[in-house]
């Protein structure tokens, strides 16, 4: 994933509007997607877990457009 998604998001936990970045994890052979928010204080960052509001799903459209890419770029070599 080159490049980082970002949003702005009114989070309900929190009553505020925070930034949102679809990130990869760092760990080796984990593939999963999670989404975090600039609220480094925030107790679910990094969790995304309820009462957490955020999922990958918030992405899904730049998600398809990356894969559609990456899918792209396959048949191109």
């Amino acid at each position: 994933m080159p490049r980082r998604y970002t949003k702005m998001f009114e989070c309900p936990v929190i009553h505020e509007t925070v930034q949102i970045t679809l990130k990869r994890p760092g760990a080796f052979g984990r593939r999963d997607l999670f989404v975090q928010c600039d609220q480094l204080d925030c107790q679910y960052v990094e969790e995304n877990k309820p009462p957490c509001p955020l999922t990958s799903a918030m992405f899904s459209e730049e998600i398809q457009a990356a894969e559609a890419a990456r899918d792209a770029r396959m048949l191109n070599e």
